[in-house]
């Protein structure tokens, strides 16, 4: 033991010799997204002064940077200039960064304002309110986010998460199926592994954060270019590989997996490759994670993006991801308290998820550029289940009970044209259409019938569709600086489906005014529309022995977004943010009888209701709340988020009653700090811990009458009490630890780290449900506690 810990200090005393790193990048104009030519690039708060000019593409190397977080500052005659701090270097792998200047208001001669870049502000400037930028660095860095970007979303403002098994993102109060995914600027289905048909989360991210950029996640008055959302919008964007040297990157996870990542150099004209790939560990190794189950949860993903470079016809992109997952439950190795399945059951699942685009931008002068992308995605959940009767017994038999095959793939078309006409002016205009195809069958015994009398339920069919339709969205937003402190952002977004053929037309605002240097109010107003849940759609109904869909022609549900903020510096690295919003809902989906049903509370699990039939668009809801951000940037090695949500949200089913929606948790309270510690004879390696407490109040949930179901021998809820009772509120602490060291003599780096997730092993309940078995309501708690580890090694 004692040679080990000798030999552990050795290495680091090494590594502490570490060769430098490298920053490279581009800039370019914030309004026309055009590179800038001569931007002064300077490496700040070091001994011996580092600088660099932008070349004709805008492009900038600093070699010879020392290892650890330093800053840096971009300048540009007539813009104002700023300071991008804490760039993290390390000795494995170049620094890439994509700046973008604001051209001063006045158009002086000189720098007339220096500002730091803070990842509160989003990078679409037409986002006025309840918007915020994210990287790799964030998704990687808080505890308890097992590296997949939803789970990060859970520590911002106005964001909770339903439970640790599955990460939907419930955004001030919506159901997750108001939730928005792009890529690249194209919509996509659900991205993530063994997810299910209508859904927008899942288990396990199938998005390798490894392969993203900076990107933005809206919770709120979207700007006009986003449509078909109601409660959020992640918009993602890939990075492009190294266009100077090839690095490559090999890491492993219990919950990531094993990773691979290459990238490097492409052709003569800057371009570039960028190839990431994962697959399940625990699926290598077998056993279940963290006590969810006895079964063997299989997934990988690949993801890729080739950047050709500038080329006479503009620049070309081919980008794409690939995933696919399967688990099998099978009931001899269930336990009773397992969260996803049940012992007199065999459950197989398997789930698929594809994009592949191909993104193409030209400039049309200075100031203007075209994009187009087109884009082909596809998402296909298969369930199946088979069910034992007098199982364990002389008498045992089995029969096919569930049955679903989904498969959802879109063809996709987006153009978009962005001319900055001054620097008071910004125009973008831009249509997106995309055409469903859907393939749906979906049969299920439960709650039927037994009509042939063979002694079994009858094996309905609840969904059988071959269909296609259009989605068309064509929006024209604008950007005024009306004066050197006030800024409005305004828009209209416009959305037609060819299923219910409705066209609407969806108006969008916001104005920001910084009436100080540290002081910023802003209000943002937007109306937003999303078509319905397409497992509601197509139910099959039958009306006097003719089967018939009578939810096909619904229309959209409505939503009115207002929002007002306040954002004050608080000193150099803190910064403070409140916003008070109301959400203003209708033309929900709801019985035509008296009663409690509502599409707004669908969308937290991986099935839809299967017999809402004849809905009509006459339901209502509202969101409304108070958030707050204290957030501290890294700076004298620490770093620390406070987020609080207090908020309200409630609904009406076609009984008039008003009820609490299941996503009504009241409040949401998060609480992160981390700390680095450089060690080394150089001190340019670094000890980091991290700590994350989350708290928030109890869920909403409809009791379950007992009698019923005895007599029924299937679940049977209490609707006249919908989501009446409430769990205990949730409280979860995670710590992660860990080291980062940097080669002394390559270009190499190591990464360690343990996550420590509900260190307390607090029993935070998952879901009360009534058990067939044991003819009894049992309460099944969530994930106790589960240690985490990972290992990155970038050379």
């Amino acid at each position: 033991m004692r040679k080990t810990v000798l030999a552990l200090f050795a290495f680091v005393g090494l590594a502490g010799m570490a060769q430098t790193g490298v920053i490279k990048g581009i800039v370019i104009d914030k309004q026309s997204e055009q590179p800038l030519q001569g931007a002064t690039v300077e490496l700040l708060n070091i001994e011996v002064a580092t600088g660099t000019i932008s070349d004709f593409d805008g492009r900038f190397i600093l070699k010879d940077v020392p290892l650890g977080r330093q800053a840096v500052q971009i300048s540009y005659i007539g813009y104002e200039s700023i300071t991008i701090p804490n760039v993290i270097v390390t000795s494995g792998k170049d620094v890439s960064l994509t700046i973008s200047l604001l051209e001063s208001f006045n158009q002086l001669d000189e720098v007339v304002l220096t500002s730091d870049t803070n990842k509160d502000r989003p990078l679409n400037k037409s986002a006025t309110v309840s918007a915020r930028q994210f990287g790799i660095e964030e998704v990687t860095r808080f505890s308890g986010g097992r590296s997949d970007v939803g789970r990060l979303a859970a520590n911002f403002a106005g964001v909770s998460t339903p439970d640790d098994s599955r990460n939907d993102i419930v955004v001030r109060g919506n159901s997750p199926i108001g939730l928005l995914w792009r890529v690249e600027g194209i919509p996509i289905p659900n991205p993530n592994h063994f997810a299910a048909f209508g859904t927008t989360g899942g288990p396990v991210s199938a998005i390798n954060p490894n392969m993203l950029k900076n990107s933005d996640f809206i919770t709120s008055a979207f700007p006009a270019e986003y449509g078909n959302a109601l409660g959020g919008i992640f918009d993602l964007g890939f990075r492009n590989g190294n266009v100077d040297n090839y690095e490559f990157t090999a890491q492993a996870g219990a919950f990531t997996g094993l990773e691979a990542t290459a990238e490097g150099p492409m052709g003569d004209n800057n371009g570039s490759f960028l190839l990431a790939a994962r697959y399940s560990l625990i699926g290598l190794i077998g056993g279940g994670a963290g006590g969810a189950s006895t079964a063997v949860p299989n997934y990988a993903d690949i993801s890729f993006n080739l950047n050709f470079g500038k080329g006479k016809l503009g620049n070309f992109s081919l980008f794409g991801i690939l995933a696919t997952s399967n688990i099998d439950f099978l009931g001899d190795e269930i336990d009773e308290d397992d969260l996803f399945a049940a012992e007199d059951e065999d459950l197989f699942v398997e789930s698929r998820f594809g994009v592949l685009g191909i993104k193409h931008r030209i400039n049309l002068g200075n100031n203007t550029y075209l994009q187009t992308i087109v884009g082909g995605s596809l998402a296909q959940s298969e369930v199946n289940a088979d069910r034992y009767f007098n199982k364990d017994t002389p008498d045992e038999r089995v029969i096919p009970f569930f049955d679903t095959d989904d498969l959802e793939n879109r063809l996709t078309f987006s153009t978009l044209f962005n001319s900055k006409l001054s620097n008071k002016v910004t125009l973008r205009s831009g249509i997106l259409v995309e055409n469903f195809g859907l393939e749906s069958l979906l049969r299920d015994r439960e709650e039927q019938p037994d009509t042939d009398g063979d002694g079994d339920p009858d094996f309905a069919t609840v969904r059988d569709v071959d269909e296609s339709f259009a989605v068309v969205q064509p929006y024209l937003q604008g950007r005024f600086r009306l004066t050197e402190n006030i800024t409005l952002n305004a828009g209209l977004h416009s959305l037609y489906s060819s299923l219910n053929e409705q066209f609407v037309f969806e108006p969008r605002a916001g104005i920001k005014y910084n009436f100080s240097n540290s002081q910023t109010l802003s209000f943002g107003y937007g109306l937003h529309h999303q078509p319905a849940p397409l497992p509601l759609l197509f139910i099959n109904e039958n009306s006097n022995g003719e089967t018939i869909q009578t939810n096909r022609n619904l229309d959209f549900v409505r939503s009115s977004h207002y929002v007002l903020g306040y954002d004050i510096k608080l000193a150099a690295n803190w910064r403070g943010k409140i916003e008070v919003y109301y959400q203003d809902i209708d033309n929900a989906l709801v019985e035509p009888f008296p009663s409690s049903y509502s599409s707004l509370t669908e969308g937290a699990d991986f099935v839809f209701d299967n017999d809402r039939v004849s809905l009509v668009n006459d339901g209502t809801g509202f969101n409304r709340g108070i958030e707050f951000t204290l957030e501290k940037f890294f700076s004298k090695g620490y770093y620390g988020l406070l987020t609080g949500s207090f908020f309200e949200s409630r609904y009406e089913g076609s009984d008039g009653i008003e009820r609490n929606s299941p996503f009504n948790n009241g409040y949401v309270v998060n609480f992160l700090i981390g700390r680095e510690f450089k060690i080394g004879a150089s001190g340019r390696n670094v000890l980091f811990v991290d700590t994350r407490l989350a708290t928030s109040g109890g869920q909403y949930f409809t009791p379950i009458d007992l009698e019923a179901s005895q007599e029924a021998g299937f679940e049977v809820q209490q609707e006249n009490l919908a989501f009446s009772e409430r769990f205990n509120d949730y409280f979860r602490w995670d710590v992660k630890f860990g080291i980062r060291l940097n080669s002394s003599t390559k270009k190499r780096s190591h990464q360690f780290y343990v996550d420590l997730q509900n260190v307390t092993n607090n029993e935070n309940a998952f879901v009360r449900r009534y058990n067939r078995l044991t003819n009894q309501v049992d309460q099944v708690n969530q994930i106790g506690f589960f240690p985490d580890f990972g290992y990155k090694f970038q050379f």
